[in-house]
């Protein structure tokens, strides 16, 4: 088990060196997919996207299919259902109708197609597109660009008409911009590479929104098998200087305030612990390593924002540091629910066989999504690898929740039979009543922090994406809270009140007329002592 660890946090050292900003490089080496989801970034007013398209690798001779991208804005982080359902079929050969591909939460779609036999990008739209700003890449975008002008601003249709460009739309399609965009072409060993690039610029607060960007491929259908895709797509994202989307903006501040809060709880924790005049278990210093690690990660996870906020790239060194204690932290947050579950350290000093079962099972499965979640946020977004990780997340994740329920209700039913069974019914009902509320809570934990906060990001204004991190930390910092309360060393604690019997004999005297004589006194169940000095 420590051995897993250990590769995982190699692994996660791997990929904080290999895998290091926000201005992505996304090689496709023979990619059969027919689109590839590239970027999804939120743009404020001042936000520039550009994108340049590197040794795009062909046959030489003429080039069979269509390639191109699409750039659609949303007002939120949901895919295009069209895309979702129709995966497999290709929307640049034009074969789709706008109610296929608009809906309103894409009300519309600009076209890129790779024209290689005249060399250029043809820019067509679908839907209400108003404004936008084309360029053949950032450097060229004008300095003044709120007073000036440029050739590159978008038309709508009427507009057009009444300019006289009927002859460019039928040769083109409904042509909503006219900014040159050229490829260029280079011929070695048979093979034709071709470059490209463009830049958009969101020039007012009415083009702000959830930019999403594919890249397309749609080969002809023929006896030969569809090419592949080979080339390297490198993207440059920014909103004014920040690096970050619209929606992560105030993430580091939001890491840096949570990650105080915790080091101030796990400061009390401390302090209840240091002067509690109960007993204090193992359990209760794992409690409070679990705080001090959330914070750590937390604290770590801000700065490794602040860095990707300013420079588009993190530091590695912040980086792996936030592995490191988001892993571990993983792994004590349901190794702490597992054994207050099961009653470890309080009931019983020795976890039974199914108990050690649940532990080989749930440790490996938290290391591996500790580590899928880590090769989602380093891999790019159109990596093969991306949404097969992402899945595995999903479903190693789910086993996780379900797994660590078991103790819990292991114990609820051996207490509900203990109730009835053993004479000691009021101590062990309050036991239940415990135990049922700490299983609620988990529930509801897991419920909220699982799915609450996932259709909350899928809902929400792309400029409040950030909502959802800040109620899945607050939903955390609750059941720490709630939980630390329930199971702190307290005398009124029925978690920690043992079992005696009904009657305990109490030996008057050894000596004398007395000697053996015992006094059975008995007690009220409720009023047992609530703490008891473990014996080895």
């Amino acid at each position: 088990m420590i051995a897993a660890v250990w590769k995982s946090l190699i692994l996660m050292v791997a990929f904080a060196v290999l895998v290091s900003s926000r201005i992505h490089k996304l090689p496709l080496v023979d990619d059969e997919r027919h689109y590839v989801d590239l970027t999804t970034f939120g743009f404020f007013q001042g936000g520039i996207l550009d994108v340049h398209m590197i040794n795009f690798k062909l046959p030489s001779g003429p080039v069979l299919g269509q390639y191109g991208f699409t750039l659609d804005r949303t007002v939120n982080d949901a895919i295009n259902p069209y895309l979702e359902v129709h995966s497999d079929t290709c929307i640049l050969k034009g074969v789709e109708t706008n109610e296929a591909l608009l809906s309103p939460h894409h009300p519309a779609i600009v076209f890129l197609k790779l024209d290689f036999q005249n060399l250029r990008i043809n820019i067509t739209c679908e839907g209400e597109v108003t404004a936008l700003h084309l360029y053949q890449n950032r450097s060229m975008i004008p300095i003044d660009r709120i007073k000036r002008q440029s050739q590159y601003i978008f038309l709508n249709r009427r507009r057009r008409a009444a300019l006289g460009l009927e002859k460019t739309v039928q040769t083109l399609g409904p042509q909503c911009s006219y900014a040159v965009l050229p490829i260029t072409k280079e011929t070695r060993n048979g093979f034709d590479y071709y470059n490209t690039s463009f830049a958009m610029y969101v020039a007012s607060d009415k083009e702000e929104g959830l930019y999403n960007l594919y890249f397309h491929n749609c080969p002809d259908k023929g006896p030969d098998p569809d090419p592949t895709i080979n080339a390297l797509i490198e993207i440059y994202e920014t909103n004014d200087g920040n690096f970050l989307s619209a929606g992560e903006m105030p993430l580091p501040a939001l890491y840096s305030m949570m990650s105080l809060i915790f080091f101030l709880s796990a400061g009390f924790w401390t302090f209840i612990l240091k002067t509690s005049r109960h007993k204090v278990y193992r359990i209760h210093i794992i409690m409070c390593v679990l705080v001090y690690l959330k914070a750590m990660s937390l604290a770590f996870h801000g700065i490794n924002y602040h860095f990707i906020q300013t420079r588009g790239e993190h530091v590695t060194a912040w980086a792996i540091l936030y592995y490191i204690t988001h892993l571990l932290k993983g792994a004590v947050l349901f190794v702490t629910i597992i054994l207050v579950g099961t009653g470890w350290n309080f009931i019983k000093h020795i976890l039974a066989d199914r108990d050690k079962k649940i532990f080989m099972i749930v440790i490996p499965l938290q290391v591996v999504a500790n580590v899928a979640e880590i090769i989602i946020a380093e891999s790019e977004e159109g990596a093969v690898e991306h949404n097969a990780w992402r899945i595995l997340l999903m479903f190693v994740d789910m086993l996780c929740c379900g797994a660590i329920m078991f103790p819990v209700v292991w114990s609820i039913h051996h207490l509900e039979d203990s109730s009835t069974t053993d004479g000691k019914a009021a101590v062990n009902l309050r036991k239940l009543k415990l135990f049922r509320h700490f299983y609620l809570m988990i529930l509801c934990y897991i419920y909220f922090t699982r799915f609450i906060v996932t259709i909350l990001e899928n809902t929400v204004p792309f400029q409040y994406s950030w909502i959802d991190e800040m109620f899945r930390e607050m939903a955390t910092f609750v059941f720490f809270v709630m939980t630390g309360y329930k199971f702190r060393p307290a005398a009124a604690n029925p978690y920690f009140t043992p079992t005696y019997d009904d009657v305990e004999p109490k030996v008057i005297s050894e000596i004398g007329v007395l000697d053996g004589v015992t006094n059975r006194e008995k007690r009220r169940e409720d009023m047992q002592p609530l703490m008891q000095e473990n014996s080895d």
